[in-house]
């Protein structure tokens, strides 16, 4: 990468490099492809002709700073497009934003490591839960086509030395969703958030969710191209997201135990199951997978095998589908996990086209660590392949390893 080329740092040309406008469009891009659609019932894309009036909804939704994120030590924040400035620039004169900040976050009594405070904030968690502007949002929503509801945590509630103990939604945030769904009108969430929350009383009752994380300095603009449909999300999970604090930690690749998962007969009151799995994430556009095939059955140890799937476009627009392969080794010298990502590839698919995914697997992707032998192993076994969309896919075969 050149990155220790010249040992020196110009900080003179700092000014020149730190903001620049192909690096703010990077950053727009960077975000809209990283947004993850955790669920839509059909309302996202919205149509601003189709919603004249959209309530935007939080106090995070007008946050030049959470915006940017945690990791950030020199910036702008005037620079910095908001969400709500997003979607207005967004909608322009095809429909009126109105926006009320609702309950508030409560704020950290002591600030992050980041934020160069020598005091304590004054501020206590208690005066930003006002019940007045739980009512002002409510009666927002009702007046709008459609409530966009900006929640999650503050940049300093969560990186070094800032993460809060809970998966909960800070304050009274869920209250006010619940709120603003009794009203009838179609809530969009949108989340900033660096890890999952516990989203058991919100999921079923809004219309989406969308994860954006902290999109950054044009994350604004980003926000709104995925929620008016200008970019079809093809972000996916880098976690398996808990429905409840008591499942973490929760993996995909774990090792497969007798834990009973039956109804009445589970180790705990809730479901065994993930809210949403590893690699999920939703599109504008329907993909189906078919024809998973290999291009031998049996692959000496050391040697590779490719793996190819069909995947078809049935929607009527193009959009990105980020194809995913798993493994499940079924036998060997250790116990191996019932699943384990070993390809992805994000292919763009055009309406009603069909792309073949490829994928090699060899050595690399087969072999693992054996703590036993302090050594790389490969075993003779049997390999099983999953491809899909997500850690749960179905479409599957198998190959054989043999010495």
């Amino acid at each position: 990468l050149g990155l220790f080329e010249s040992p020196y740092v110009d900080v003179d040309a700092a000014p020149e490099i730190l903001g620049r406008a192909d690096h703010r469009d990077a950053a727009r891009a960077a975000a809209e492809r990283t947004m993850v659609l955790l669920s839509n019932d059909g309302t996202l894309p919205l149509d601003a002709a189709a919603t004249p009036r959209i309530a935007v909804i939080g106090e995070l939704a007008a946050s030049r700073r959470d915006v940017l994120g945690p990791w950030i030590f020199d910036y702008d924040a005037a620079e910095s497009v908001t969400l709500l400035d997003g979607i207005r620039a967004r909608v322009g004169d095809a429909a009126v934003v109105d926006y009320a900040p609702g309950v508030g976050i409560p704020r950290r009594v002591f600030p992050s490591m980041f934020d160069r405070m020598e005091s304590l904030l004054e501020e206590t968690p208690d005066e930003h839960d006002d019940d007045a502007e739980l009512a002002r949002a409510v009666e927002l929503a009702e007046a709008s086509d459609v409530a966009i509801v900006v929640t999650g945590q503050r940049q300093n509630q969560i990186g070094e030395k800032s993460s809060v103990s809970t998966l909960d939604l800070p304050g009274r945030a869920v209250e006010q969703i619940e709120a603003l769904a009794a009203t009838g009108t179609p809530v969009v969430v949108v989340l900033m958030t660096g890890r999952p929350v516990d989203l058991r009383r919100v999921d079923g009752k809004v219309a989406a969710v969308v994860e954006a994380w902290y999109p950054g300095t044009r994350g604004g603009e980003a926000v709104a191209s995925v929620l008016f449909g200008d970019v079809s999300p093809a972000g996916r999970l880098p976690f398996t997201w808990p429905r409840h604090v008591g499942q973490v930690p929760m993996v995909y690749n774990h090792y497969r135990t007798f834990a009973p998962q039956d109804q009445g007969e589970r180790y705990w009151d809730e479901e065994s199951t993930p809210l949403y799995p590893f690699g999920h994430g939703l599109s504008y556009a329907a993909f189906a997978y078919d024809n998973l095939r290999v291009d031998r059955d049996v692959v000496p140890v050391g040697g590779t095998v490719q793996v190819a799937v069909d995947v078809t476009n049935r929607s009527d627009r193009a959009a990105d589908e980020v194809v995913q392969l798993y493994i499940h080794q079924r036998h060997g010298e250790a116990t191996r996990p019932v699943r384990e990502l070993k390809g992805f590839d994000r292919v763009t698919i055009g309406a009603g086209e069909t792309r073949t995914a490829l994928f090699d697997l060899g050595p690399d992707q087969l072999r693992y660590w054996s703590a036993a032998s302090r050594s790389w192993v490969q075993d003779e076994t049997v390999i099983d392949v999953y491809v899909g969309g997500d850690s749960t896919a179905s479409l599957a075969t198998a190959f054989t390893v043999r010495g």
